[in-house]
């Protein structure tokens, strides 16, 4: 007997690395995980002759007190939709509509019986009646049908769902292009992944579910929706280059779902490699490698050479059995929807992931307000099979619209029930979408003004410097105007953000931006809560403007219309012509004649004309979206890869 890493020892014993840390854990020794050697000789001693099964019946008795204590503790919890009517409501609380009225009444909310609450107000009045409430989508799981008890003999092993994350270019992609032996990665354009993919691998017999994430939007809005999707994220750090802020978001991002995370530092290959900098900065994060006591597993690899892409794939299944991954493969089927597209010959094709349950060729199906019957089942490989098991990703034909991703999806009892559902959630919706509050406005706001009504003026600041926020602040402090108060709710450096325009649609806010763009996410979430941009690069015309709008002088005439955004992917240095850009049409297109702004994390670093504009060898006058073009701009060098030019012009403001 001699040291051994303690799921080794596990195996030997024919049991579970997890039932075996925690008997060692009852008899007074505690072992930071399942990775760390220990002496065997002195395991054994500890277990006795004891054969886990006693740690098994105490484990389920902790866990039955533990159900027990989290439902006497707390308010009592209430899920109300989105859109909630009056009546609805005081039938969920059970309270007389008339209380209701009058609750809302006392908040400045005149509503009668049938029409849709605020989420504010539901918060309000459920937390004065003792509830903690959740407000969900509008429409429900409870629809469909009610969640059946299953029993532990019902639940089956399933195959660990794996995220892959991490910086843009640190190798996610060609990792799972390794692991797959597959081309996946060269048919990306720009080497960059486009969507998510769903990937199954065999490893010693078993299966295990690759999720690779474009970005972490992606994760985000899944786990948003209550799509717990992913068990274990496996997080790609390049040793060459370490943490970078993508990868300080997919920590976070992991962290805030509550799932294990291996470290997987890729690139070891190269001469300028130093996965011991890349630990280093992990500490700095909370992730803690086992050989310096942590409980985070690290494992060195080169995705390119497949240098210790086994030692990866046996973690993750060290870490699954540890997590003990069961679902049930009877019973109705469950799952979530993780890209969904419009394909031009076979229609909606939807993709994805069952949670529970088995679905068939054949099945009625509900996802969102997308309804169907399976025509076809196409696994990751591209083959048509007759079913899909827990774990297993799959390609869904016959549904009758595009389904949002993260949006779940469920076998129904036939294709009726399925489309019954379906319209009524759209109702929901609709009913939903109305009785959100209309965001306020520059000029709604001095509309109201004259009427005598006094306002206060939300306003939310982003600015490219400390210095200029600071500047912004001040002045926009100082502006005094009868019957319109401004408060600002927050001022912060960088660029515009969806967490900005969140907070802005909650408040009922103005977004200003100094020196700073949305990016487009930002931008399309702020069209649709309806909340106002505005952003200016000179601070006189800024506090000039809303100096105006606050005193009823606002009247503009002219306003920006993006034309296009177009990425910098290549920099070229030509004697006698200076920095051209290989650039690639992200949206809409680049024209000569217009005006462009350079963008770089979020900050403005220049704006001005297009010097020339060429496709090959040729000067064109325009390039669309997916073309290739090469962009000098005037009287400015210091382009750089990754860099954002958006193209607009500027247009009269057609008077409403």
């Amino acid at each position: 007997m001699g040291k051994l890493r303690l799921y080794e020892l596990a195996k030997k014993l024919n049991m579970s690395s997890k039932e075996l840390l925690e008997k060692l854990a009852l008899n007074g020794e505690k072992y930071p995980s399942h990775f760390v050697q220990v002496e065997e000789e002195e395991v054994m001693k500890s277990l006795g002759l004891s054969g886990g099964k006693e740690g098994k019946k105490e484990r389920k008795e902790k866990k039955e007190k533990g159900k027990r204590v989290e439902e006497t503790s707390g308010k009592k919890k209430l899920l109300v939709p989105e859109g909630v009517t009056v009546r609805e409501y005081a039938e969920m609380v059970g309270v007389s509509a008339t209380e209701i009225i009058k609750r809302l009444m006392e908040l400045g909310e005149m509503l009668t019986i049938t029409q849709s609450m605020s989420p504010e107000a539901i918060e309000v009045i459920s937390d004065s009646l003792g509830y903690e409430v959740e407000i969900t989508s509008p429409y429900g799981e409870e629809e469909v049908v009610e969640e059946e008890m299953e029993e532990e003999t019902e639940l089956t092993e399933k195959p660990p769902v794996v995220t892959v994350m991490g910086h843009v270019d640190h190798g996610k992609t060609t990792l799972l292009d390794t692991i797959r032996k597959t081309d996946v990665a060269r048919r990306e354009h720009g080497g960059i992944t486009q969507h998510i993919g769903a990937y199954q691998v065999t490893h010693d017999g078993k299966v295990i579910t690759f999720i690779d994430t474009p970005g972490h939007e992606a994760f985000t809005a899944m786990r948003a929706r209550g799509a717990k999707i992913t068990d274990i994220a496996v997080l790609v750090v390049a040793a060459d280059d370490g943490v970078m802020p993508q990868t300080i978001e997919a920590i976070d991002h992991a962290k805030a779902a509550g799932v294990p995370i291996i470290v997987a530092i890729n690139k070891i290959d190269k001469p300028n490699a130093n996965p011991e900098k890349v630990k280093q900065q992990m500490v700095e994060h909370g992730l803690v490698p086992e050989e310096w006591g942590g409980d985070t597993i690290f494992v060195p690899i080169s995705a390119k050479l497949g240098e210790n892409i086994d030692e990866l794939l046996e973690m993750i299944l060290l870490v699954a059995e540890v997590q003990e991954l069961k679902a049930n493969p009877q019973g109705r089927a469950k799952g979530v929807v993780i890209e969904a597209k419009l394909d031009r010959g076979r229609g909606p094709v939807a993709t994805i992931l069952v949670e529970k349950g088995t679905f068939f060729v054949g099945d009625a199906v509900l996802a969102g307000l997308s309804h169907g019957k399976i025509r076809a089942l196409i696994n990751d490989r591209g083959e048509m099979v007759e079913k899909a098991e827990p774990g297993t990703p799959v390609e869904v034909l016959g549904l009758s619209s595009v389904p949002e991703p993260g949006s779940e999806i469920f076998a129904v009892k036939d294709e009726k029930e399925a489309r019954k559902i379906a319209e009524e959630r759209a109702l929901k919706l609709r009913v939903a979408e109305a009785s959100r509050r209309r965001h306020i406005s520059l000029e709604e706001l001095f509309e109201k003004a004259k009427e005598g009504e006094v306002q206060t003026l939300n306003i939310v600041i982003k600015a490219d410097v400390q210095g200029s926020l600071e500047a912004v602040r001040d002045a926009l402090s100082k502006i005094k105007v009868e019957k319109v108060d401004v408060n600002i709710i927050r001022a912060a450096v960088g660029g515009i953000t969806e967490a900005d325009v969140m907070l802005a649609a909650a408040s009922n806010a103005l977004i200003i931006g100094f020196n700073v763009r949305p990016d487009p996410q930002s931008k399309k979430l702020a069209a649709r809560e309806g909340v106002e941009i505005r952003t200016y690069k000179v601070i006189y015309q800024l506090i000039e403007e809303m100096e105006a709008a606050l005193k009823g002088m606002l009247a503009p005439e002219f306003e920006e219309a993006d034309i296009g955004r177009v990425e910098v992917r290549k920099v070229f240095k030509i004697s006698r012509v200076g920095v051209v850009a290989g650039c690639f049409v992200v949206e809409g297109k680049i024209t000569r004649n217009a005006q462009v702004r350079l963008v770089r994390d979020g900050k403005i670093i220049y704006e001005g004309s297009v010097a020339s504009l060429r496709r090959f060898k040729d000067d064109v006058s325009e390039v669309k979206e997916g073309y290739e073009c090469g962009v000098r701009l005037e009287n400015f060098q210091d382009i750089k890869v990754g860099d954002i030019i958006e193209v607009y012009e500027v247009v009269e403001k057609k008077p409403s």
